[in-house]
């Protein structure tokens, strides 16, 4: 039988541990601390939780909520164990006493055990602050002043390997086990390019040491992420401001490095900000939220090859379920709330639900379950969470009580295969809450076309449909795609029509109304037809304007009326001829 996952809660009225879904309700192993935590973490494998409370740090079993050690840091901020949890590592804001020249250590590392302080250190920043380890704890590194500090086998007294350059901004291990390998940042100067370097533990010298290596001038600061297989590495550079003024957030590019050596530009389909970059759990393919919005989302392979575009929308996040069978789409913070829920295997909608107001999400471990939440201090009000079935429904929700706060929830982790995947369903899962289904967003008319029907140049946005991008996958695509891509096929064509209609031909042979137009013999005939022609003209004309967006006044419209009943007058004429 599979497990039951935690849901830790931290707010102003204290910490809790909750049995997880469908419903969740309090521990009863666990007694709840009233007081107000600085902070809580589960360990990699979800067997211990620890809090601080701000009077002392204490780690219990999660599993029924027995003491495994508790320690007299009443100003910890921040916690995290160690892979295999021998090592619990406390940091708390740096503070330098009047008598003392240096101030004391900020960052600890105790044996979990023993309750013993392995190492006192002192990390001033926020930024990197935890070591990081390998699956095995064989190593584990840290960044001290611009170099990369290896250590082995938990021994934090000597330093058995270093990564000097000229200055190393920020790192990031890889995954997993051996052979670690690690990858480093270093920002430009003096006009050298900024770039970032792949290296395989212990061989970390020399000029051919790196694994892979890719260099650009667009980069204050960057963000990188290994695959699950440590495989490859995404790094998304970012410039503080875009010097073509196009973006108030700057501007990004995505880049790919692999550690055979491949190193790309990830060809983005649209210009625009990179809201969110994530890799699929089982390391082939990689997401990308991106674009003026509503934004584009893509997914590409190896290869830095689009697989599949999801078209736009009003989205900024993207979450592959654990088990990587389903990817969600979200819009949060400044926008709705609107959640896109896809069968990644068939590439297909299962449900598009909305949380309004939402400042977290995450998938449970089981890959059946989300939660949501509204957390301070991103909103004060109508703080609360809310457990949901991936289909739209609403399994469980609790709302925080007035003048309280809701800080954090957090999952309990669980190892890799804890959870089998399950087949995608696509009704709605039975519940009492009912489904919260993302409402149609209506475009503003002005009162004299609300009469009319809607037509393309009332949209706000080009809208654009999800496409299956894979070589020869056209049969794939939805009748709805088909018709889009159809649409913007014709729209070319007749642009094109337009400009070869507007360039005249070089030699024009002079050709006479006898010869282009034939005659009735009847001049009230042909003059009849002349006007009719005329007439279809001047609506083509019409029609042209409307296309290109312009809002054409009432007579206007009423001549694009008439069109059936010209084509059936001229047609009737030219019959008897």
């Amino acid at each position: 039988m599979a497990p039951i996952p935690l849901l830790a809660v931290r707010g102003s009225n204290g910490t809790s541990l909750l049995s997880g879904p469908p419903t969740c309700e309090p521990l009863s192993a666990f007694q709840r601390d009233s007081r107000p935590s600085r902070c809580v973490t589960f360990s990699r494998d979800g067997t211990l939780f620890g809090w601080c409370n701000g009077h002392n740090v204490s780690v219990v079993k999660s599993s029924d909520g027995s003491i495994v050690s508790t320690f007299d840091l009443p100003k910890t901020s921040h916690l995290d164990f160690s892979p295999l949890n021998n090592v619990l590592v406390t940091w708390q804001p740096y503070s330098k006493p009047q008598d003392s020249a240096q101030g004391d250590p900020n960052l600890q590392l105790w044996d979990l055990q023993s309750a013993q302080l392995i190492k006192a250190l002192y990390q001033k920043k926020l930024d990197s602050w935890c070591p990081s380890w390998s699956a095995d704890e064989k190593i584990s590194v840290r960044s001290v002043n611009n170099e990369l500090h290896f250590y082995e086998s938990n021994d934090f007294n000597t330093i058995a390997n270093k990564l000097h350059m000229q200055k190393v901004s920020d790192f990031l291990l890889s995954p997993g086990g051996p052979p670690s390998k690690v990858c480093v940042y270093v920002p430009g100067s003096k006009g050298a390019p900024s770039f970032v370097r792949l290296y395989q533990y212990p061989v970390l010298g020399g000029p051919t040491a790196a694994l892979a290596n890719k260099s650009f001038f667009m980069a204050d600061r960057v963000s990188m992420q290994w695959n699950q297989k440590a495989s490859a590495v995404l790094v998304t550079a970012s410039t503080e401001v875009d010097k073509s003024g196009a973006s108030y957030y700057g501007e990004q590019t995505l880049h790919y490095l692999a550690v055979s050596g491949e190193t790309a530009l990830v060809q983005l389909q649209k210009r625009g900000p990179i809201y969110d970059v994530v890799w699929s759990p089982g390391s082939a393919e990689f997401c990308v939220v991106y674009g003026f919005m509503p934004a584009k989302a893509t997914v590409y392979n190896l290869k830095c090859e689009p697989l599949f575009d999801f078209g736009t929308g009003p989205r900024n996040a993207a979450y592959y379920s654990p088990q990587g069978h389903i990817l969600v789409l979200a819009g949060f913070g400044n926008l709705q709330g609107q959640m896109e829920v896809w069968d990644v295997k068939k590439y297909k909608q299962v449900c598009k639900p909305q949380a309004p107001d939402a400042t977290h999400f995450s998938w449970c471990p089981d890959g059946e379950h989300v939660v949501t939440a509204t957390c301070s201090p991103r909103l004060r009000v109508s703080n609360g969470y809310k457990i949901w079935h991936y289909t739209g429904s609403v399994l469980h929700k609790q709302d925080t009580a007035d003048g309280a706060e809701l800080w954090e929830v957090r999952w309990q982790p669980f190892a890799e295969g804890s959870f089998p995947q399950r087949v995608v369903k696509y009704q709605a899962a039975p519940s009492e809450l009912g489904t919260t289904q993302a409402t149609p967003t209506q475009v503003y008319r002005p009162p004299a076309l609300r009469h009319l029907p809607a037509t393309a140049s009332t949209k706000l946005h080009e809208e654009e449909l999800p496409q299956n991008l894979r070589p020869g996958a056209e049969k794939s695509l939805s009748k709805a795609a088909l018709k889009n891509q159809k649409k913007r096929e014709a729209k070319k064509a007749a642009k094109q029509e337009v400009k070869s209609e507007a360039e005249p031909p070089p030699d024009p042979a002079p050709v006479s109304n006898s010869q282009s137009e034939p005659s009735s013999g009847d001049l009230e005939t042909d003059k009849k037809i002349k006007n009719l022609k005329k007439k279809l003209k001047a609506i083509e004309e019409l029609k042209d304007q409307q296309a290109s967006g312009k809002v054409l006044q009432k007579n206007q419209l009423e001549k694009l009326q008439k069109e059936d009943q010209l084509l059936k007058e001229l047609e009737e004429l030219q019959i008897s001829l």
